[in-house]
């Protein structure tokens, strides 16, 4: 497996998925179904496709504080990324991984990254995330 990065792991855990990649922030709320895991912001790069089981990574969150309770709710779904890599800290979103494990002993794990770093994800590529940050290619999804 090739270590693609090691980032600063903001919620720890471990995971594997398919990388969704996007170029542009996003919110949660109203920005992804909570009850499916589809981006529903029509002017998003990515509306259309899922993020549930995938590894979900985009340059920043944006919005509103209860992006968390979207997080929340796409666990209690079964509709949750399987991981999230940003450049920027997402405090809203960690929260809500750390609620969801409180309510549902789930959390989604959440991994900040340098620039560098986040522009030589290939989308669609399939990722291994370890609990001490390490980001490993495993395939090329496909």
């Amino acid at each position: 497996m090739e270590r693609i990065a090691k980032a600063h792991v903001v919620v720890g855990g471990t995971a594997e998925g398919p990388l969704v990649k996007s170029t542009c922030p996003i919110s949660f709320w109203g920005g992804v179904d909570p009850q499916s895991g589809s981006i529903i912001d029509r002017r998003h790069d990515r509306c259309g496709d899922t993020i549930a089981g995938c590894v979900f990574a985009f340059p920043e969150e944006k919005g509103s504080s209860t992006a968390s309770a979207v997080l929340v709710e796409l666990i209690r779904n079964g509709q949750a990324p399987a991981a999230i890599i940003t450049r920027e800290m997402p405090a809203i979103l960690a929260l809500g991984s750390i609620i969801g494990d409180e309510l549902y002993c789930t959390s989604v794990p959440i991994l900040v990254i340098d620039p560098a770093s986040y522009d030589s994800l290939a989308d669609g590529s399939r990722l291994r995330i370890s609990e001490r940050g390490e980001i490993r290619l495993v395939g090329n999804g496909g």
